[in-house]
């Protein structure tokens, strides 16, 4: 390519941390043709024209680190890929999705570069690009481009495949606290937080304690009612009916005003309150009808609902309703004056981002508005207040009035219903005195509610829902994590792992182990192709009978997949690599500092997720990966078959652990101190060749178990069963061991 124009050559998904940073982004390589020639302050009218069709990026700071760096780069001349860069991070922004990661690198080819950006979603990634390419065309040719409509169209885009704003406030308070996440649904709200057994689920705010039996005795209103009222719960009179006219039977058996709505439906839909006419309850109920499988007829409560959120058996937040109405100027209409006093709101919207919902005159406000007289096309006269809409948004918080009685109520009837989570409706005068002395009571209880009236309230204080759910879920101090192992390097990684697994086994641990030979749960093979790949430790994290995962990961897994785990309780690197991978595919230089990728990048990746609590199991041996220690959030452990490796003695000097040989055994030390764990010999992987590759091998596995805290005995029996042939396969590995020790005299 030659002209002036943007070619996206290639596009690598990196679906967890990569050499670029640690959460999933998109790995894009980008031919900029004559750009390359031509940087931000040689084409006319760009700048001016990019600035203003995207100001936003003003906040971005970009290399300079400070307000504006970015526009400044644009002034003082940037490449296109740079600036493709930030209009596509920016349109992500104004999407509706978070902040992102961006870097652009060039390769050894002119004019081709390595454009990375956050990948919250792939499909909605690659369009911003897409767009963003179109944007900059227009810009450095000075053609319209509807910066609106592309907007809108990347907003939509969000609001189907991204998390919806229960979710991610339930994602985003997990993170908060260190535990991960995996969405199993590609545009759903299902989410796995956390790892293997350690894991539980979430389904928009429904979470895997969310009984069945409660969701659906919630769906069952009458059945619901009978419940919580069995325990003095006040709830309103009435019952179900079948037909119109039995509606109205039991609207005069309660009394007038009544409540018409569906037995099983949700959102309001269907509900309609406050009936006081024989001929509003028939108009009511086939509408009622359609939205559920019964109708329920119920005693009006006079006051304001409410919506109270229950996790865990307490009150965590409260919201109050109010009701919509339009104040009449003489000239417009009932439809004008909503579109002009009320969907004006700019907290009105159609996405879920949006706390309030744009008013529409549907088959309830069109009744509400006949008994007032009034359609859509009316004119009300100047000054006179038309009711639109009774059971409108939950705008307002209330959280801090709620009284400490309503509160044990709405928890109790919560409880009798079975739900973890609960939105709970209820209506009342005034929240901030008990609901018995006022007439107060609780007309719903709903499974799986809105999160985003008490995330984002049209008047109040947001509150932490989501924190609490993630409370309920993982007692204080818990991750959500197994102990987790990630093992990479040129050689020995299959062999490491393997052993390492054997050596949790022994431990009793059931450990899940992905590698080249295959998936293991156990000592049972589950997959015997290759495995070393980010979706074979994904199934490894997926399988929640998993107690401790060992994932093998090469350099083409970092480079081109992403690790499959987010951190990691040991990172282990067992050399560096040899020139024997051919790794051109990704444009791999052995120096080239900064702005070229180098083996050094792609293998420190392994230390940089080890854990603040965690080890790096390293080859002191090595120079270049035993100067990956100072990268290490964690602790360090060295291997070494000679003890005099220079980066092993520095390290026990400093007080470090190391495992290395000493005239013919393995040796663990801790600083000064030197215990001997058992002969080269008696290991079955090792035996008479003592290979040095195997050896460095098995002082891996060791240090790697070592760091995980197996005992002593765990460690010893591993290296004297691994890769032994048992004269009798009834008898197990551990058995085996300790009959031979048995047997062996101590020394």
């Amino acid at each position: 390519m030659k002209k002036k124009d943007i070619i996206i050559l290639d596009t690598i998904s990196l679906r967890g941390p990569s050499i670029w940073t640690y959460p999933p982004s998109l790995e894009a390589w980008i031919d900029i043709g004559e750009f390359e020639d031509f940087p931000s302050n040689t084409l006319p009218g760009f700048v001016d024209r990019l600035k203003a069709w995207l100001p936003g990026m003003v906040e971005h700071r970009c290399n300079y680190g400070e307000h504006g760096g970015f526009f400044r780069r644009l002034d003082e001349g940037t490449w296109i890929g740079h600036i493709l860069e930030h209009v596509a991070l920016e349109l992500m922004t104004l999407a509706g999705l978070p902040d992102g990661f961006g870097r652009t690198r060039e390769t050894t080819t002119r004019g081709v570069y390595k454009l990375v950006v956050s990948n919250w979603h792939d499909e909605i990634t690659r369009q911003t690009l897409d767009d963003g390419i179109a944007l900059i065309m227009a810009a450095v040719e000075n053609k319209p481009f509807d910066m609106e409509a592309t907007i809108k169209r990347l907003r939509r885009m969000v609001d189907r495949k991204y998390l919806g704003p229960s979710t991610a406030a339930i994602v985003n308070a997990a993170e908060a606290r260190g535990i991960p996440h995996i969405r199993l649904l590609a545009d759903g709200n299902l989410v796995q937080l956390g790892y293997a057994a350690a894991s539980r689920r979430i389904w928009t705010a429904e979470t895997d304690q969310t009984s069945a039996i409660a969701e659906t005795i919630s769906r069952d209103k009458d059945l619901t009612k009978e419940l919580i009222s069995s325990v003095g719960v006040p709830v309103p009179e009435g019952r179900e009916v079948d037909s119109a006219d039995d509606a109205v039977d039991a609207a005069e058996d309660i009394g007038y005003p009544v409540v018409v709505k569906p037995t099983d439906g949700n959102h309001g839909r269907g509900v309609f309150i406050d009936l006081v006419t024989a001929d509003a309850v028939r108009k009511a109920y086939p509408i009622s009808a359609e939205e559920g499988s019964g109708v329920l007829v119920e005693r009006s409560i006079a006051g304001i609902e409410h919506r109270l959120l229950v996790v865990g058996g307490k009150l965590v937040a409260a919201n109050r309703s109010d009701l919509i109405t339009i104040t009449g100027d003489g000239n417009a209409t009932v439809q004008q004056l909503i579109d002009t006093q009320i969907n004006t709101d700019p907290r009105r919207g159609e996405s879920e981002l949006h706390p309030l919902s744009i008013i529409r005159i549907d088959t309830a406000a069109k009744i509400e508005l006949e008994r007032q007289g009034l359609d859509a096309d009316s004119v009300p006269a100047k000054g006179r207040e038309v009711l639109i809409q009774r059971n409108a948004n939950h705008a307002f918080d209330c959280t801090d009035e709620v009284h400490p009685d309503t509160a044990q109520t709405v928890a109790l009837a919560a409880r009798v219903v079975g739900l973890d989570i609960a939105g709970v409706d209820l209506v009342c005068q005034d929240i901030s005195k008990p609901l018995g002395p006022q007439g107060g009571a609780i007309v719903e209880v709903n499974a799986g509610p809105s999160l985003l009236m008490h995330i984002k309230p049209g008047i109040g204080k947001p509150r932490p829902v989501g924190q609490a759910i993630v409370n309920n879920l993982f007692a204080e101090g818990l991750r959500g994590r197994v102990p987790l192992v990630g093992i990479t390097g040129s050689r020995g990684k299959t062999a490491v792992s393997r052993m390492l697994s054997h050596l949790i086994h022994l431990s009793g641990s059931k450990v899940g182990t992905a590698c080249s030979d295959g998936i293991f749960l156990g000592t049972r093979q589950v997959q015997k192709t290759n495995a070393a790949h980010w979706e074979g430790g994904r199934r490894l994290l997926l399988n929640r009978a998993v107690e401790a995962a060992v994932i093998e990961n090469g350099a083409r897994v970092i480079l081109g997949e992403g690790l499959a785990y987010d951190r990691c309780a040991v990172g282990v690197v067992t050399n560096y690599i040899d020139g024997a991978e051919d790794l051109s595919r990704w444009d791999v230089q052995p120096t080239g500092g900064e702005y070229y990728t180098t083996p050094r990048s792609i293998f420190r990746t392994q230390v940089d997720v080890v854990l603040r609590d965690g080890h790096a199991v390293l080859n002191a041996e090595d120079e270049l990966v035993a100067d990956f220690a100072e990268l290490c959030d964690g602790e360090v452990i060295f291997f070494a078959i000679d003890p005099a490796a220079p980066a092993m003695t520095a390290h026990l000097a400093k007080g470090g652990r190391g495992v290395y040989v000493s005239e013919g055994r393995i040796t663990l030390a801790s600083g000064s101190e030197a215990h001997r764990l058992c002969r080269l010999g008696d290991s079955p992987v090792i035996g008479k060749a003592k290979r040095p590759q195997d050896i460095a091998n098995v002082l891996a596995a060791v240090a790697a178990g070592w760091a995980l805290n197996l005992s002593e005995y765990v460690l010893k029996t591993g290296v004297k069963t691994w890769g032994l042939e048992l004269p009798d396969p009834s008898i197990s590995l551990v058995d085996y061991a300790r009959s031979a020790s048995a047997k062996t005299p101590r020394k």
